[in-house]
């Protein structure tokens, strides 16, 4: 009995790490960190929908007002890894509006605190731009701890 409480409890108090770390598959191909980490940050699969990932990829020559295309094997590779990592977990699952991330459910949840005139600041610049509070977010690690809001 003593054990099963001690391992229950052990249970609970993993919860919030592990519900803030999203970390990069083992198997990230460098394709990915060259292509898409050239540009802005390379975000875990797990963010994001099959769909909205399909999407993303299906529209590289418009994404986000850039083109982004790629030659047909690294579109590929890319994609075919990206729908092999996409969310699972029922917080990560619903589809993201306009593929973004920064319009899901939970990310609006988890940042409703943030002021407008955070965003805006020079080291910040978006909501996207996740590296600019999370000093983890490259290793797929968004923890609450780990946040340093710039300044200016």
């Amino acid at each position: 009995m003593k054990t099963y409480f001690l391992l229950s409890l052990l249970a609970l108090l993993a919860i919030p790490a592990s519900a803030a770390r999203m970390a990069m598959p083992a198997d990230t191909p460098k394709s990915y960190e060259a292509e898409c980490a050239s540009c802005h940050m390379a975000y875990p699969p797990g963010l994001l929908t099959q769909k909205n990932w399909q999407n993303i990829m299906s529209g590289l020559d418009k994404h986000f007002g850039t083109d982004a295309s790629l030659d047909a094997k690294t579109e590929s590779e890319i994609t075919q890894w990206l729908l092999k990592n996409a969310a699972t977990k029922q917080k990560y699952a619903a589809f993201a509006p306009e593929n973004r991330i920064t319009k899901t459910a939970w990310f609006i949840r988890k940042h409703d605190e943030v002021r407008a005139e955070v965003w805006k600041r020079a080291g910040v610049k978006s909501p996207a731009n996740c590296a600019a509070c999370h000093t983890d977010a490259a290793k797929g690690i968004f923890n609450e701890d780990n946040i340093r809001i710039p300044a200016k």
